[in-house]
């Protein structure tokens, strides 16, 4: 065969096999026998041999899986994927939908009922139509590439129907019968068996050999738009319905209602009948249609305020209180743990409860022995939520807290106004292990490949005794390459990326020395207020509480730990192992010379110009502070088209207000010299 038709033969053997694809995976109504589907693939595949230089990645021949992967490559969510907030009951439904409707104010409101299928959360990124790239969530900021994994997934397309650039989140999953046939084969070989559908997806999309992920039959259902160019939609409800014609999965079982009544009712629908789906669903999640009600709603700092999920209600089960462990944390809080007899919950084998504290077991009336109902809050953290003490046989016993931390021996202690108990010795080996567990965890210094059974095995062998001896490790390459299940590759890989991990922001680096009462939000302000670690060492107590968001308790935190000899000494170490001590985001300079300094303002309706998200960085940058709501102590209002029920408080209230065009006139003059 020549080589022009060859090219056309290949492109129509592509065009086929695509739209039998969809028509099998998608639309669920095959047209063509499996034995013609695969001479259909053995032909292309052929013709892709015999001419090598024609094989794209939109191929069908390249979802079989590529080579193994070293490692995965980082990716930067160009738009947060965050997560929702949890409504658990019908009183929780009718806030969320009260807080809607007061900031939205009487205009009406819609929303988009979606099953929340229970997998993991992917973005897709199409260039002209073709895939190129894919993620996972990951912290919401920064995900891993798992691309090749994804190819490897029939239902979604390496090509879309019409070349449109666009982002899309979903979820990848893995059908009930699919989990059921990989656990019957793992079972057969002797292999430890996956606890639920959700953990088997998972695990095999973050497979570094894509030809496993290939093999599990893995799913997806496409549940929004992260970012599209080239075409505009008003609603969420319209973006699924040009999300389906581009050829993505959704899922048919959506409904938009006018009422939350009616959003309640399918709730409750669905839970009954859940189980009758072929895949698994934890909730319902919950959206307000309207982009530009969206846009006016809003985020706080962890999720949405236009969407919710309602979860299902917890399944229960009673098993026995077989003993209660206690651990040390890296604050030095004394934290029981029940031990359970196992028991099967909500798919999975539960083994351990938190307790909390000691009240908590005093309250329960807990004794060892004891019958109790566990359940699952939100499906996720198994609690006890009640003792049967009508099961009691007169062999259980009171359980008792230990006076001396387990792990040091010191006295434990309770602090005034609190209900843990502590070990305050500051070289306590639980203490040290704990924080340096916390350093390197996604929302701290984010190193790769430094789990919690490896740093505790670094620190029993004496390798590390702090953080900054993690800078370090490269001159100790050969003692780390005799360690158990540490080869060149792995050694190699965990050293680049502690190395990489030097370059965070210091946000990063003040949340992971793990500062009692400084949280990766409180971390980021004070980042952003000082610019430079020293400076926030330096800082008094005075000075930190002129902060808003930095209270009396947090400031005397701060000032003790950089007061203590040994936190000195490990920033001084990591100074000199080159660790970042620099705020690297959007820092306000100026002072009180800029025109927004110290000023709360409000953005309502949208711009043409610029994304609420744009707006907000400006106003950042020009010193101002934006809140969601209208209120006495807003000092301006930035009214864009369609501005609604915020604008009409604002001239209620007398605040000033500020059209798009004063704006920009702001900003230009701003940027001019």
């Amino acid at each position: 065969m020549d080589r022009l038709t060859a090219e056309e033969r290949i492109r129509v053997l592509r065009e086929q096999i695509e739209k039998h694809n969809r028509l099998y995976f998608i639309e669920d109504r095959p047209e063509i026998t499996d034995q013609e589907y695969d001479m259909l693939m053995r032909e292309l595949q052929d013709l892709e041999n015999l001419f090598p230089d024609m094989v794209t990645p939109d191929s069908p021949t390249q979802r079989v899986g590529g080579e193994p992967l070293p490692f995965f490559e980082k990716v930067e969510h160009k738009t947060p994927m965050l997560s929702l907030g949890n409504a658990f009951n019908e009183a929780d439904l009718r806030d969320f939908d009260r807080r809607v409707r007061q900031i939205v104010g009487n205009q009406p409101v819609r929303y988009v009922c979606e099953l929340k299928i229970d997998g993991l959360a992917v973005s897709l990124h199409y260039e002209n139509g073709v895939f190129v790239k894919g993620a996972t969530r990951g912290d919401g900021q920064t995900g891993e590439d798992i691309t090749q994994n994804l190819r490897t997934i029939r239902s979604i397309p390496l090509r879309l129907t019409r070349p449109l650039t666009l982002e899309v989140r979903g979820e990848a999953y893995m059908p009930k019968r699919a989990f059921e046939k990989l656990n019957k084969e793992r079972e057969e070989r002797g292999e430890a068996l996956f606890a639920n559908p959700r953990n088997s997806a998972a695990g095999s999309l973050r497979q570094l050999d894509p030809k496993i992920a290939a093999s599990r039959s893995l799913d997806t259902y496409i549940y929004g738009i992260g970012d599209l160019q080239g075409e505009t939609v008003e609603s969420h409800s319209e973006g699924l319905n040009l999300l389906e014609s581009l050829g993505f999965k959704v899922n048919p079982e959506r409904r938009v209602f006018d009422s939350i009544d009616d959003v309640i009712e399918f709730t409750n629908s669905w839970t009954e009948k859940r189980p009758q789906l072929p895949y698994e669903i934890d909730g319902i999640v919950i959206k307000v249609d309207s982009y530009a009600q969206q846009q006016e709603l809003g985020f706080t700092a962890k999720s949405p305020r236009w969407a919710i999920a309602y979860k299902f209600p917890a399944e229960e089960a009673v098993t026995i209180l077989e003993g209660i462990e206690v651990s040390v944390g890296r604050t030095g809080a004394v934290t029981p743990t029940a031990l359970l007899k196992p028991v099967s919950l909500a798919g999975t084998t539960v083994k351990r409860a938190s307790l909390h504290n000691e009240d908590i077991i005093r309250e329960k009336g807990l004794l060892i022995g004891d019958h109790v109902v566990v359940k699952k809050a939100g499906d996720i953290i198994p609690e006890i939520v009640a003792v049967l003490p009508e099961r009691r046989t007169g062999s259980e016993v009171p359980f008792q807290m230990p006076t001396h931390c387990p792990e040091c021996g010191s006295e434990l202690v309770r602090i005034e106004e609190e209900v843990a108990l502590r070990c305050i010795n500051p070289m306590c080996p639980a203490l040290i292990r704990e924080g340096i567990i916390h350093f390197v965890s996604r929302q701290a210094m984010n190193i790769e490949g430094l789990g919690e059974k490896l740093v505790a095995q670094l620190y029993h062998e004496g390798i590390i005794h702090s953080v900054a001896d993690l800078y370090y490790l490269h001159q100790q390459r050969e003692v780390l390459l005799q360690m158990e299940r540490m080869g060149e590759k792995s050694v190699d890989n965990l050293l680049a990326a502690i190395e990489a991990s030097k370059e965070n922001s210091v946000e990063r680096l003040l949340f992971g020395l793990g500062i009692r009462l400084v949280g990766a939000k409180a971390a980021k302000v004070l980042a952003e207020h000082f610019g430079h670690l020293d400076a926030i060492m330096q800082a008094s107590e005075e000075e930190l509480t002129r902060i808003d968001e930095i209270g009396p308790k947090m400031a005397a935190s701060i000032v003790n730990y950089f007061a203590l000899p040994q936190a000195q000494a490990v920033v001084e170490r990591l100074k000199a192992a080159g660790v970042n001590m620099t705020y690297k985001g959007v820092r306000i300079e100026g002072g009180e010379d800029l025109p927004f300094a110290g000023k709360t303002i409000v953005l309502t309706g949208t711009l043409a110009s610029m994304s609420r998200q744009e707006a907000e960085e400006k106003i950042a940058r020009l010193g101002g502070k934006v809140t969601g709501s209208v209120s006495k102590k807003t000092d301006l209002v930035i009214a864009g088209e369609k501005a609604g029920s915020k604008l009409e408080k604002a001239e209620k209230l007398g605040v000033a207000v500020m059209d798009e065009a004063g704006f920009l006139q702001m900003l230009n003059e701003r940027s001019t010299p």
